[in-house]
């Protein structure tokens, strides 16, 4: 069974693999941490072990039974290249995404160096986007690394958006969501911070995506910036037949 998300930019949820590691700012109030030990505290299966890192080979195949095309974001619930991901575990996720060309695949990693080192070894379908998450200035140097893969679609998460990102280089770059930080402990996003990425977006033609305002009551805050809710996204790729 498809996981319906509440997330805006997607539809569906896919997690062959669960668990994670914090390694940057924008981890410290992991909301799929928090989901992962509520769900074992209700006893599912598959988050039997908390937020340590899973492999669920019986979930691979799910979305080949999906029969309506979908955007699915790939282990919400965790990161694909997370170094305990084994490549060759990787190269099976990327099989069935190479076979379930009828649905969009958005695989969001904080770890764009091994995706880059993986590359290769990895069939870039147009179906596939990949994108890394930037909250900060000082993780900018996680774009390189993803501009280098093989992807045809590329895609920036600027969230939580925690300090004022000027400037960023948008070459080769498709798409670009940028949002505040939501839940307990919710750390606040200033207005020009979210105006600034939309204006570079805009001189660069570049998609852009608001997700949210966040804080403690996101439903609250809302996502409409001057006036307008900004939902634009990448032009379809071709998929192969």
């Amino acid at each position: 069974m498809s996981a319906r998300s509440k997330i805006e930019w997607t539809e569906t949820t896919w997690n062959p693999v669960t668990g994670c590691t914090k390694i940057s700012p924008g981890c410290k109030h992991c909301y799929a941490e928090r989901m992962s030990l509520r769900l074992r505290a209700m006893g599912v299966a598959k988050y039997e072990n908390g937020f340590s890192v899973a492999l669920h080979e019986s979930s691979l195949g799910a979305p080949l039974k999906w029969r309506k095309p979908r955007l699915v974001f790939v282990n919400s619930m965790s990161d694909l290249f997370h170094d305990s991901v084994p490549a060759t575990f990787i190269e099976s996720v990327f099989a069935v995404m190479n076979r379930a060309s009828r649905h969009t695949f958005q695989v969001l990693t904080k770890r764009p160096g091994r995706a880059a080192l993986l590359s290769g070894r990895l069939h870039w379908t147009p179906n596939i986007w990949l994108g890394t998450s930037i909250e900060s200035a000082d993780l900018m140097g996680r774009l390189a690394p993803l501009q280098e893969t093989g992807a045809g679609t590329k895609f920036l998460s600027l969230e939580p958006l925690l300090e004022p990102l000027p400037d960023v280089d948008l070459t080769g770059i498709d798409w670009v969501i940028a949002g505040g930080e939501s839940g307990p402990g919710a750390r606040p996003m200033q207005p020009d911070w979210v105006r600034e990425i939309r204006d570079n977006c805009v001189q660069s033609r570049t998609p852009f995506f608001f997700k949210q305002w966040g804080g403690v009551f996101k439903k609250k805050t809302g996502r409409t910036l001057d006036g307008r809710t900004w939902d634009q996204t990448p032009e379809p790729k071709a998929a192969p037949v």
